[in-house]
C-alpha cells in the first residue's frame, strides 16, 4: 500500500483465511458456557450464482464433496436460492458434531475458491438455539475474513443487546468484524 493510498484513507482489503472456521468448535463451547446457546448442526455457505458450465460443474464438486457421506447421515446436503438470487447450500449434521458440520462449509468453500469463484463467495453460517428457542447465528464474513453474531426476532427485527453480548463472549475465541455496519442482517436464511 502506497503513500497515496495512505493520504486518501484507503486499506488493504482483509484477505480471507477459511481455516478460521476450525475456531468454531472452541467457540461454541465458550458460548454454552456464557450464554446456554448450542449448535443446531445446520450451516450454510451462500455465494452468488454465476451462469456458465465451469460454475454449473464446481457447484456439482461441492455438492459431491458433502454427498459422499449421504450413507452415514442421510441426505446432509441441499441447495436453495433466496428471494434476491443468492445460492445456499446448507448441510445437517447432528448437534453435537459440529467439527464435522464445519468440515463441510470448510469444504464448499475451498473448492469455490480453489477454482477461481472466491469472488462469488459472501458468508458462510452457524446456527444456534437456547432453550427458550431464541435464534444465533455466528456469520463468516468471506471478503473480510471475519465472524459477526446475528440473532433474528420474529418481524425481521434483531436482538441487538444478544448480538453484542456474543460479541463480547467470542473477542478472544474468533475474529469479530469490528465495523458494526457490516454485521448485515440475514432475514430467512437457511439454516437458521
Amino acid at each position: 500500500m502506497g503513500f497515496l493510498d495512505t493520504l486518501l484513507g484507503r486499506t488493504k482489503p482483509v484477505a480471507p483465511n477459511l481455516d478460521q472456521l476450525f475456531a468454531l468448535p472452541s467457540a461454541a463451547i465458550t458460548l454454552q458456557a456464557a450464554t446456554d446457546f448450542t449448535p443446531t448442526g445446520v450451516g450454510s455457505v451462500c455465494f452468488a450464482t454465476v451462469e456458465g458450465a465451469e460454475f454449473s460443474r464446481i457447484h456439482d464438486d461441492a455438492m459431491a464433496l458433502l454427498e459422499a457421506d449421504k450413507d452415514r447421515l442421510g441426505s446432509p446436503v441441499e441447495i436453495s436460492r433466496d428471494p434476491y438470487g443468492y445460492s445456499w447450500l446448507v448441510s445437517r449434521r447432528a448437534p453435537d458434531d459440529l467439527p464435522a458440520l464445519v468440515s463441510d462449509l470448510h469444504a464448499v468453500n475451498t473448492a469455490l475458491e480453489g477454482t477461481g469463484f472466491g469472488p462469488q463467495l459472501l458468508c458462510s453460517l452457524v446456527g444456534f438455539h437456547d432453550a427458550g428457542g431464541r435464534q444465533l447465528a455466528l456469520v463468516y464474513l468471506y471478503k473480510r475474513g471475519s465472524f459477526y453474531p446475528f440473532a433474528p426476532l420474529p418481524g425481521e427485527h434483531r436482538d441487538n443487546p444478544l448480538e453484542i453480548q456474543v460479541r463480547a463472549v467470542l473477542t478472544n475465541d474468533l475474529r469479530i468484524e469490528p465495523d458494526l455496519a457490516r454485521w448485515f442482517p440475514l432475514w430467512g436464511a437457511p439454516g437458521l
